[in-house]
């Protein structure tokens, strides 16, 4: 499956992508490929957080941002 990805680059990452592809000899189309691949690897293992701004404060109650009965009545 090939997909056409456009991005709109800086003076700085286009300096950076000509040296790359000069250097290694690659296309910009392999430099960005091999990128993302790297940038996957390196947070392959992350979760995302189910619920925004879950720790963002200290209660007290670990689970306040996610336990209903915490939460009932919340709104009111």
């Amino acid at each position: 499956m090939k997909s056409i990805v456009q991005a709109r680059l800086d003076r700085e990452t286009q300096q950076a992508m000509a040296q790359l592809t000069q250097r290694l000899g690659w296309t910009p189309s392999r430099v960005v490929r091999e990128g993302l691949r790297l940038l996957a690897a390196c947070h392959a293992g992350e979760a995302k957080q189910k619920i925004v701004g879950v720790g963002k404060y200290s209660s007290g109650i670990a689970d306040l941002a996610s336990n209903k009965t915490q939460l009932k009545g919340f709104g009111k």
